[in-house]
C-alpha cells in the first residue's frame, strides 16, 4: 500500500483520499485532533477545485487562508499537467 500524500499547514493538513482520472479528492483535517473538517474536490459546475466543509465547522482567517493556498497549489499542479 502506497503512503498517503499529506500536505501540512499550521493548523490543518490535507490527505489525498482518492485519485480520479484527471483530478483528486483531499480530506481537510485538524492537526491536533485529526478531525475531518471537509473535503476539497473538483466541482465540475464551476470547473475548479472547491472546499466542501462538514456541517457546523468554524474556521479562522488563518485556516481559510491555508485552504485557499492549498486549492491554488493543487489547481496549478492540475493546469501544469494539461
Amino acid at each position: 500500500m502506497a503512503p498517503k500524500e499529506i500536505m501540512e499547514y499550521k493548523y490543518i493538513h490535507f490527505i489525498k483520499i482518492e485519485d480520479k482520472p484527471k483530478t483528486s479528492v483531499y480530506s481537510c483535517r485538524n492537526n491536533k485532533s485529526n478531525y475531518e473538517l471537509g473535503i476539497v474536490k473538483w466541482y465540475p459546475g464551476w470547473r475548479q477545485y472547491c472546499f466542501m466543509p462538514i456541517e457546523e465547522c468554524v474556521f479562522s482567517v488563518g485556516c481559510l487562508e491555508d485552504i485557499n493556498n492549498f486549492i491554488n497549489k493543487i489547481t496549478k499542479v492540475l493546469k501544469d499537467k494539461l
